[in-house]
This record gives structure tokens, C-alpha cells and sequence, in this order.
């Protein structure tokens, strides 16, 4: 086990304040003196090179040494956050300053992207967004989890970690990113639409930023997957997913090479769930009349049945065999996933219940009381554009988890608010569609690529990415070029 020193850090003052403190700042302290006027309440210790322990009873591949600080802001009454900031020394430093996402609803730490960062050279720190667990309950009684979860974690741990990166090497982050999928994307939108200064370059992978309706899309799977008021179980099951795939592929599978098991463009696929009804006398191999009546429903997204308006995104087809991680809850099959969003965050009653809710009502008054909480779809990105920000977004084509389609149309909203021709758009903003990768990583498709590499070269020498090699699992030593959406190649 590695040498740790450690000494205990005092809070002085309120988070916010953390910037001024390092105004005429003396020469850059060592490792287990940083607690000297930071404004949080901090543990230190220096962690020499090898495989320590990270908090998590797990251990990493090798690291460098480096200064581990961990740290806990309260800006307000009922907020807890907690962060860490790893540091390499000041000689292996690069000068960049990079924040890593978060995953759902779980408070645990990315350490593996961290300790990538870590290798890389840059500081990486990353936060446990203001709450423990990995259930939206966290909230019951907690309301300012809720704020902390939305925005406030991420801006204010970008502070006080820059904060004390500035005291340590005794100047500030050349460059600063942020890199995030999933959860982890949505802090990225985040942070681009409302605190568009902490970061030069930001990579948001399949975002979910509208949050309030992704969970509203998760009940329509649920309640289109279940009759009503019987919660036993779904009226799809897996092998039914499974046909209904085989089933997008033979009707819409367009190739890019003949030995590809994934669609290459699923959102030009309609598949017709009725072409699988059962003929009279045959059970195996298709579907009864019930169950095309789900599958139709799901591949439509929910709707106002008074309007006929649009209210939730569907998935595409080419993603069918992951949506049943996604409609009910794994702990608790009978009832939708994250159903306690509803419970807690939406209508604090703990006696909510799916089937006497009147969907489109629901979902309106959610989306009034958390959206400006919680949700990231503002399209106006002026600001971050007027500073020169980058934003390299990215999204898989077979995501059973975040439809495609909502990352489509909040870029549409951005180029509609801000008056944008594709072209001009990806001077600044590129958007990367992926074929055959799942949610954030994974899938049989060319789904591996370095986004932080080139967010890099794009913020740090003007090189846009005009395409991003991408290599697959199943078929080692090849490489495709992913090109992005909407933008000119040079």
C-alpha cells in the first residue's frame, strides 16, 4: 500500500467565495498544506505512484503520483456536496483542468475516467452531485438534493476544485473540460447553457437533458407494456424484443459493409410490428394481436389523446433487446422505473401510483416544477459560443436508455433559437451519430473513439474534428470514420 500523508482541513467562509481567496496568493503549497484559507472542509494526502486505494475498495491500473483532495461544499442549508480532485505534480502537469460526469442517480465517482484523466496529466476532479445512493428517494426530505442533482454540484465543485488547482501550482488551468456521458452528458448541457465560463471544452454524450420527459418516457414503456392495473408482468418479454430487432434489421438494415449486424441508419426505419401477427394455429415465432398493439405503441412514444400531440421521444428500432432494462424498476419489477421521481421529486407522495395517473396532465405539471430544476434544454448557447467554447456532442444509434431523437431535436432548437446554418453551427458545436453503440458505450457497431483527444485539438490549436476514427470489439484492427452531422469536411 502506497504512503499517505494526510492532514485535516478547516471550512472557513461559504463556497461561493472560493475564487477571491486566492487573490496575492503566496507561492504554491505543498500537497497537505492546501486546507491553509480554502473555503471547504477538506481532507489531503499525497499519494505516491502504483495501485492505491481510491475509497471504493477497488484499486486502478497504475498511477502516477499525485495529491488527492476530498472535499465538501455547503453553500446552503440541506446542502452536502461532496467532491474529489486528484493533482499530478506540478512537473507531469499539463496545464489542463478537466471535470468527468456522472452515471443516473448514483452518487459514486467515476474513478476509472478519472484516473484516465489522471494518466493524461490533466487535474480531474468529479462529484458526488450533493447526495448518497443511487434511487431518486434521496430527495425525500431533502429538497436542496434536488437543486444540487440539477446544477449546482458540477458549477460549484468546478469552483472550489479550480480553486485549489490554482493554489497548488500556484497559477491557473491553461485549458479547462468537461467530459460526460449519460448522466454525465446532461451535466455537460448543463453547464454550457448556464455557466458557459467554467469550461473551454465540453464533450456531452447522450444527454437525456430533458429530463423531466425521458422519465416520462420511461412510464409510457412501462404502462404500453403492461395491461392495465396488473403489474405482474409485461406483456412483451424478451424474446419478443428479440424478434421485433430481427425484425428492424430485415426491414431496414442498410449496410455499410455486408458483415454488419446493426442498423446503419435507424432513423430512416419504420418497421411494421403487424407484418409479425400470429396466423391462426401458430404460438412461436411472432406475436399476438396484444402484443403488436405494445410494440406499436412504444415504437410511437407517447401522445396527447386529446391533441395528438407529441409528448414523449420513441427509441430507435435497432435498440429493442435493451428496453426492457428500462421500463420496470430491476430491484422492483412491478412498478416503472424510477417510479420514486414521481413519488419524491414530482409530487411528493409517497401514495403515488402509475395507473391513476392522467399522463399528459402529469407530465405538464412535472415539467412546471422541475424543469427549471433539473432540466437542460435551453437552446440559447450564445454565451458559451461568445467565449470561444466548443462543444463536441456525441449520441449512439442503438441507445436503449436516451433516444437519439431528443439530442436531434434540441440541436434543431439550438440552430432554429440562434439563427444558425449548419455550417456556421459546427464552427463551435459538432454533433456525432453513432451506429450500433448503445447507451454511451458499447454495441456491435465502431464504437470506440477518443472524444477528449478531440476536444482537445479543437479548443487548443483550431482544429475542428471533421471525423473521429472509431474501431469495434468484435473486429479488432479496424478503424472507421465517423463524420459528424450537418458539417463540412476540409
Amino acid at each position: 500500500m502506497p504512503s499517505l500523508r494526510r492532514r485535516r482541513m478547516p471550512a472557513v467562509g461559504a463556497a461561493m467565495a472560493a475564487a477571491a481567496v486566492l487573490i496575492g496568493a503566496a507561492p504554491a503549497p505543498v500537497c497537505r498544506d492546501l486546507g491553509t484559507g480554502h473555503p471547504s472542509e477538506a481532507t489531503a494526502e499525497s499519494v505516491a505512484p502504483g495501485l492505491p486505494s481510491l475509497g471504493d475498495g477497488r484499486a486502478t491500473p497504475p498511477l502516477p503520483g499525485f495529491c488527492r483532495v476530498t472535499g465538501t461544499l455547503r453553500p446552503v442549508a440541506g446542502s452536502r456536496i461532496g467532491y474529489e480532485l486528484w493533482m499530478p505534480s506540478a512537473d507531469a502537469w499539463t496545464g489542463r483542468f478537466q471535470m468527468v460526469g456522472n452515471g443516473g442517480y448514483s452518487s459514486t465517482l467515476p474513478t476509472a475516467a478519472m484516473a484516465d484523466a489522471l494518466r493524461r496529466g490533466s487535474a480531474v476532479v468529479a462529484t458526488d452531485t450533493g447526495h448518497r445512493g443511487d434511487d431518486p428517494d434521496f430527495a425525500r426530505g431533502r429538497p436542496e438534493s434536488i437543486v444540487d442533482w440539477g446544477w449546482r454540484s458540477v458549477h460549484l465543485t468546478a469552483i472550489a476544485a479550480k480553486s485549489i488547482g490554482r493554489r497548488y501550482y500556484g497559477r491557473p488551468a491553461t485549458y479547462t473540460y468537461f467530459n460526460g456521458c449519460s448522466t454525465g452528458g446532461h451535466q455537460a448541457m448543463t453547464e454550457a447553457q448556464r455557466f458557459p465560463a467554467d469550461f473551454d471544452g465540453i464533450v456531452a454524450g447522450a444527454p437525456g437533458s430533458d429530463r423531466v420527459r425521458l422519465n416520462a418516457a420511461f412510464l409510457w414503456q412501462y404502462l404500453a407494456n403492461h395491461r392495465p392495473g396488473q403489474d405482474d408482468a409485461p406483456i412483451l418479454g424478451a424474446g419478443d424484443l428479440a424478434l421485433l430487432q430481427r425484425h428492424s434489421f430485415a426491414s431496414c438494415k442498410a449496410r455499410i459493409d455486408p458483415s454488419d449486424d446493426w442498423l446503419a441508419d435507424p432513423l430512416s426505419c419504420r418497421p411494421v410490428p403487424s407484418a409479425l401477427l400470429c396466423a391462426p394455429g401458430r404460438t412461436t415465432g411472432c406475436l399476438t394481436a396484444e402484443k403488436v398493439t405494445a410494440a406499436r405503441a412504444m415504437y410511437s412514444g407517447a401522445r396527447d389523446p386529446r391533441t395528438g400531440t407529441q409528448l414523449t421521444f420513441p427509441w430507435l428500432p435497432g435498440s429493442e433487446t435493451g428496453w426492457s432494462g428500462y421500463w420496470a424498476n430491476p430491484q422492483k419489477p412491478d412498478e416503472p422505473a424510477r417510479a420514486n421521481f414521481w413519488r419524491v421529486w414530482a409530487f411528493d407522495d409517497p401514495y403515488w401510483n402509475w395507473w391513476h395517473a392522467a399522463f399528459a396532465r402529469d407530465l405538464a405539471a412535472t415539467q412546471a416544477r422541475l424543469s427549471p430544476i433539473i432540466d437542460a434544454q435551453n437552446p440559447d448557447l450564445s454565451r458559451f459560443r461568445a467565449r470561444g467554447g466548443k462543444l463536441l456532442h456525441y449520441h449512439g444509434l442503438a441507445d436503449p436508455v436516451v433516444s437519439p431523437l431528443d439530442t436531434l431535436a434540441y440541436r434543431s432548437s439550438v440552430m432554429r433559437a440562434m439563427q444558425l446554418t449548419p455550417e456556421r453551427l459546427a464552427t463551435w458545436f459538432r454533433l456525432f451519430l453513432v451506429p450500433g453503440m448503445g447507451h454511451c458505450a458499447g454495441g456491435p457497431g465502431f464504437t470506440a473513439f477518443d472524444a477528449q483527444t478531440a476536444i482537445e485539438h479543437w479548443v487548443e490549436n483550431g482544429r475542428p474534428p471533421d471525423a473521429l476514427s472509431t474501431t469495434s470489439s468484435r473486429q479488432p484492427g479496424r478503424t472507421r470514420l465517423l463524420r459528424p452531422v450537418g458539417a463540412p469536411t476540409s
